[in-house]
């Protein structure tokens, strides 16, 4: 069945949408400590660059809301990625986020765009304190603007839901007397390429039990350089998928701004090998 098209504002308009909400609500930047909600990923959700960890998007705490924006590009051998995406963080106990993703074939020609529509519940914990770190229950439901491209190479649907169980850590004095952050995620996915090449496909149609993780150390309070690990699935026989690597940096200037640079390894896409390049993102919190 083939799933119609929504127009193509539609998610821009929910993101206005989303920034009058929240400041309906008085946002402004948390009480938490500084660089404890991450950055914002690649399809929307606080973390790190490739994964979604179990923090909340910005510094909210109980009591308070929070509001971050995004603007983030890659550039592959072959392929330029670029995201917009803002997200709301409730109390510290729920997170709502819009993103928008482009991906343009430099090789190949033309484009690949996606609307991601994400929620994440704390589930409990604290990311300082409590001896299990937090731990929170997401979703992601993503959707492409145009799906021939995915359907031609055997995708079996242009959209999908990716749901996924992070936890994360925070270690003090852990290495050399400085601070490590940990994170293990488990995502249940059909995507192919983040769902960027649609969603199953002729080799295997229902989704995977994937794992993701991430370690960041704290160089200084306001300094984190890490890695991050993103398992994929291989649903095309038209072209293998590779797992995603990353080796990271951010600095939290302030509670609102933070800068995110990385070094990606993500193997082989639509066919095309050897695609590594720098990623580049720049986080606003109010």
């Amino acid at each position: 069945m083939r799933v119609t098209r929504l127009p193509r504002y539609t998610l821009w308009r929910c993101v206005c949408a989303t920034l009058l909400t929240a400041l309906s609500l008085n946002v402004s930047a948390g009480s938490r400590l500084l660089g404890t909600g991450g950055v914002s990923q690649i399809e929307g959700a606080a973390g790190g660059g490739l994964s979604p960890w179990a923090v909340l998007a910005g510094t909210a705490s109980s009591g308070e809301v929070g509001l971050t924006t995004v603007g983030t590009r890659a550039w592959l051998n072959d392929y330029r990625l670029s995201v917009g995406g803002v997200g709301l963080n409730l109390h510290d106990r729920l997170e709502l986020s819009l993103a928008r993703q482009r991906l343009d074939l430099t090789t190949l020609g033309g484009k690949l765009e996606q609307n991601i529509a994400g929620g994440k519940l704390r589930l409990f914990g604290d990311l300082l304190y409590h001896p299990w770190g937090i731990w929170s229950l997401g979703l992601q439901h993503k959707w492409l603007e145009e799906g021939d491209l995915a359907r031609a190479i055997g995708a079996s649907d242009t959209r999908g839901t990716d749901i996924y169980l992070s936890g994360s850590k925070l270690w003090f004095s852990a290495i050399a007397g400085r601070n490590l952050v940990t994170n293990l995620t488990l995502r249940h996915s059909a995507a192919n390429q983040g769902g960027l090449l649609g969603y199953g496909g002729d080799q295997k149609d229902s989704a995977s039990l994937l794992v993701e993780g991430a370690v960041g150390l704290f160089i200084t309070p306001s300094w984190i350089i890490g890695t991050e690990y993103r398992q994929k699935p291989d649903n095309l026989s038209f072209a293998a998928e590779d797992d995603w690597q990353s080796l990271y940096s951010a600095y939290f200037f302030t509670k609102q701004v933070s800068v995110t640079a990385a070094w990606l390894e993500l193997g082989s896409i639509a066919g095309l090998n050897d695609q590594r390049g720098g990623y580049l993102s720049l986080q606003l919190a109010f």
